[in-house]
């Protein structure tokens, strides 16, 4: 990342006391939106050696990454690939693990900082889009301002490739490319749990009167509930899902700042919360918010139930509003949050218990420092949607419809979080939500992520992808963001050393240079076995289908009970080297407490016993990577091995992936 020095620095105050503090730049390629995505997307076009600007409208890198949401929406680990994985390793690095999916928003922010340090891209921090131009088909130059000076042009920049990796596609909207804002009618595409959903998830209990008096709807509906009727399912609408914060608290004393009452705290906000613990009466924190913990006393509080975190129907406008409006936006959630957590703390409608288990946390004093401790990410799950080439639907999330152009894969239910709250059947309902789940990882069309031919040839789009509200409500998770951002990163190189449109880039190539590159730098790459590569396993004995959730598309499993059988696992093509050697445990009740392996290094066997009961899983997930330990790989007749075996088990083992990771990888 380029900074300027000290004197430079104090130059250009100076000069700029008699310029117009506008400055005009050129680069390859401009990103705007410096999220995981567009950190990762600049770190992997740098070091492919294109000049690369990364302009975020704030003051910190990683988005959502950076910014609360610590426990990873995961779904399956085999779509998390190149830079994405490499960040959750150095996440791992940090916190003495091979991997992790749990972590502090200060050591994501860090480790985001050190890819910009560690390339050559520019940082351009506060610089918000004005306007761009386009000649024919290709947009020209972009022009911001400052958001300390809106209105007064600060920068312009002219580059030959542009990627909009912004949660909002603010330059995607500008550049005149199609989108969509809200959900479409289930007609549109075929689909079934797309437009207006009545479900059960995240839902008050029957009886909750929403009227200020009680039983009386001339008295007026409580705050936070629409006066509308409710639309057939599947009826489409600009409804957008709700936004929150991943809200990050501590219970160690001396890291803690105690929540108090907040800006334009009204308690009335929560009446329907009160109303709601009528019926469901409280036993824990965990009643109103997915609690989860976090390393070193931290938290990552999600919406839970009826009533929560999420600001439902608040945020409709947010999309296509302006900066001031987004602000004001943004200003209501923070403090309709911290209102909730004080209401939650001090209220006396809340029992005695409940209020001194939620004064044990407060804000973190070492999270968050320039902006009071809170975190300025809001959770935009959803905003402008692009209608590019191909549009992602629920028949691609479920298999019905299967694209072979991937650029990456998703692997998370049709995640939806409620849209609207109203009244139905005189009570108080959310409408909205939806999680469906049930399939495998799905791929992800590279047409997904650019524009509709004639639209901009010279423009990618990795966030605000193209895909229906549903499918896109499984696609929008941070790891596959970061991962469809470095795929758009080779394809912007690759359209700027063939001269060719984004739409004419040989998704062949991308595929070939993430295989071979994966972690944009020249490191060596892992050496990946799976248990559906059938030229590269054998397998001994008795094994069935896995019963849990795996990496990849599928697994097997053996029981201890059917005899000795043994899966080895053959590196046909694996380099020389020292290698980390890994094998994957999808852990289950049944799961053996014990796994017997030999590796053969392509000279000598070595057989151990690995003591898996006290195997640690940390996340939203249920399987881990477990290390077989260091070994260094010769060249030799026979390829390298590892064998898994029921030998001494006592119960199943599984047989699905096995992994030699370079021992200089971090």
């Amino acid at each position: 990342m380029k900074r300027l020095n000290g004197y430079v620095l104090c130059l250009w105050v100076v000069c700029s006391t008699f310029s117009a503090q506008s400055q005009t730049k050129e680069y390859d390629l401009c990103i705007y939106g410096g999220t995981s995505a567009g950190v990762v997307a600049a770190y992997t076009a740098s070091k492919a050696g294109k000049s690369v600007v990364l302009i975020e409208p704030g003051d910190r890198l990683g988005g959502l990454s950076s910014g609360g949401l610590g426990q990873t929406d995961i779904g399956n680990k085999y779509v998390v690939r190149g830079l994405a994985l490499d960040f959750y390793r150095k996440i791992g690095k940090h916190y003495g693990a091979f991997e992790q999916w749990i972590f502090e928003p200060k050591v994501a922010e860090a480790i985001f900082k050190q890819y910009m340090e560690d390339c050559d891209a520019d940082v351009q921090f506060g610089q918000l889009l004005i306007d761009i131009e386009k000649v024919g088909n290709n947009i020209t130059q972009a022009r911001f301002q400052s958001t300390q000076q809106l209105g007064k042009p600060s920068l312009t920049v002219k580059a030959k490739v542009y990627m909009d990796c912004t949660y909002e596609g603010d330059l995607m909207a500008a550049a005149g490319v199609s989108y969509h804002v809200g959900r479409e009618a289930n007609s549109v595409y075929g689909e079934t749990l797309n437009g207006v959903q009545l479900m059960t998830g995240h839902q008050f209990p029957d009886g909750v009167d929403p009227y200020v008096e009680k039983g009386n709807p001339k008295s007026g509906l409580l705050w936070g509930i629409r006066d509308g009727e409710l639309l057939p399912d599947g009826t489409g609408d600009e409804k957008v899902q709700a936004y929150n914060y991943r809200i990050t608290l501590t219970n160690v004393p001396e890291n803690r700042i105690p929540i108090t009452e907040p800006d334009n705290y009204d308690p009335k906000r929560y009446e329907l919360l009160k109303r709601q613990k009528e019926i469901q009466p409280w036993k824990g924190l965990n009643d109103v918010f997915i609690w989860s913990l976090m390393p070193n006393g931290k938290t990552d509080i999600n919406n839970r139930n009826g009533f929560s975190t999420d600001m439902i129907g608040m945020n409709w406008d947010y999309p296509e509003a302006d900066f001031v409006r987004r602000q004001e936006i943004i200003k209501a959630h923070e403090d309709y949050t911290k209102g909730l957590l004080y209401f939650v703390g001090n209220d006396p409608s809340v029992p005695e218990f409940i209020r001194k288990e939620m004064q044990q946390w407060g804000y973190p004093k070492d999270e968050y420092v320039a902006n009071n401790h809170w975190s300025p990410q809001l959770y935009i799950r959803e905003a402008r949607r692009m209608i590019g080439e191909l549009v992602m639907t629920q028949h691609h999330c479920q298999g019905r419809e299967v694209v072979d152009d991937e650029v990456g894969y998703a692997a998370y239910t049709m995640d939806s979080h409620n849209c609207d709250r109203l009244v139905v059947n005189g009570m108080v309902k959310n409408e909205g939500n939806v999680e469906v789940g049930g399939f495998p990882p799905f791929p992800i069309s590279y047409r997904a992520i650019v524009p509709k031919r004639g639209e901009a040839g010279n423009l990618l789009v990795p966030v605000c992808l193209s895909a229906s509200h549903i499918a896109f409500g499984s696609i929008r998770m941070e790891p596959v963001f970061m991962v469809l951002g470095q795929s758009a990163a080779i394809a912007a190189c690759i359209a700027l050393d063939q001269d060719v449109a984004v739409q004419d880039v040989d998704v062949q190539q991308i595929k070939s240079i993430l295989a071979s590159n994966p972690k944009a730098d020249f490191r060596k790459a892992d050496y990946l076995v799976s248990s559906t590569d059938a030229d590269a396993v054998t397998f001994e004995g008795t094994w069935g289908p896995g019963k849990s959730k795996g990496y990849g598309r599928s697994y097997v499993q053996a029981a201890s009970a059917d005899g000795l059988s043994t899966a080895t696992f053959k590196a046909t093509s694996l380099a020389a080297g020292t290698y980390d050697v890994y094998t994957y445990f999808p852990k289950t009740a049944e799961s053996s407490g014990k796994l017997t392996y030999t590796v053969f290094d392509g000279k000598t066997e070595d057989e151990r016993v690995l003591n898996l009961s006290t195997v640690e899983i940390k996340g939203q997930t249920s399987s881990t990577w477990v290390s077989l330990g260091r070994y260094t790989v010769t060249s030799g007749t026979k390829p390298p091995t590892v064998t898994l075996s029921t030998k001494g088990a006592e119960g199943i083992v599984a047989a699905n992936a096995v992994l030699f990771v370079p021992s200089d990888d971090q």
